[in-house]
């Protein structure tokens, strides 16, 4: 069987293995070395490391929006919950579905849809603090983690980034169109799992998107 070639990650692992493993032979067996020799594999593996980091960073971000994708978001989540679990803190999921996305898409192209995307990006960055997190859950949906709020507070935040996200406007062509946006909450708490949090803000939302729906539909 023919054997995969090496991924960049893996490549990176066997030269820092490397590298650790010629600065430990010249330790233990006390052979003279040369500054300049020591400063060379310290730098070698000072590269190696932050193209490692770089990797990582590529492969937890959205390459579109700039923002966590599933993955990186994940990592976040895990950390979150393991922090509120040692120290009694709160936090709070919103999770949101921007609406007509399709139909722009299939109206008007991707590019157009793109647009939007960055849009709705846009706002969410505009309304969450350096120390929250904004991740791309894939296609139209996104994920916020929000610290240090309550129930009551995730769902006026909730509705505010509904509100602004409804009145954005794009001009596409001849036409002047709206996207909008559904979020549900769920709360971060002690006993609380990332996996559980995020089913229930999932099922707020569809249940939001619903509810939206059937408004508009009456109006």
């Amino acid at each position: 069987m023919k054997k995969k070639p090496p991924t960049p990650g893996r490549m990176l692992a066997n030269r820092l293995l490397r590298i650790g493993k010629a600065l430990v032979s010249q330790t233990i067996s006390r052979v003279p070395v040369a500054t300049q020799t020591i400063r060379r594999l310290e730098a070698e593996l000072a590269e190696a490391r932050s193209q490692i980091a770089e990797l990582r960073a590529s492969a937890e971000t959205d390459f579109l929006l700039d923002v966590l994708n599933r993955r990186g978001f994940a990592r976040e989540l895990t950390r979150a919950v393991a922090y509120i679990s040692r120290y009694r803190a709160s936090g709070a999921l919103v999770m949101l579905d921007v609406d007509r996305l399709k139909p722009i898409n299939d109206s008007f192209g991707h590019a157009a849809g793109d647009e939007v995307l960055k849009a709705v990006v846009g706002v969410l960055r505009q309304h969450v603090r350096a120390s929250d997190v904004i991740g791309r859950l894939g296609g139209d949906e996104f994920i916020l983690l929000l610290w240090n709020l309550n129930e009551t507070d995730a769902r006026a935040k909730a509705l505010q980034l509904e509100v602004t996200i409804d009145a954005l406007r794009f001009s596409f062509g001849n036409s002047d169109v709206s996207a909008g946006a559904s979020a549900g909450i769920s709360v971060l708490e002690q006993g609380v799992s990332g996996a559980v949090a995020l089913e229930v803000a999932d099922r707020a939302m569809y249940a939001r998107k619903k509810q939206r729906r059937a408004t508009q539909a009456a109006s």
